[in-house]
């Protein structure tokens, strides 16, 4: 009997809106913090962003103190 790959794009978290530990599907992303001018390139902070598999809730987290 053949056995299912694990989801390794997927993890358990706790959700506060579940109140339960549930999957979530999480990424890094580089968002452009400043609004515009010709500085805007270098404004770039990773932020963590979890989503909830089961309600569709999203935590956002930036990842620097900068």
């Amino acid at each position: 009997m053949a056995s299912q790959a694990p989801e390794t794009d997927k993890m358990v978290e706790p959700c506060a809106n579940c109140g339960r530990e549930t999957p979530h599907t999480v990424t890094v992303e580089l968002w452009t913090e400043s609004a515009g001018g010709e500085n805007a390139s270098f404004s770039r902070e990773p932020y963590r962003v979890a989503e909830c598999q089961i309600c569709g809730e999203e935590f956002v987290q930036r990842m620097s103190n900068a």
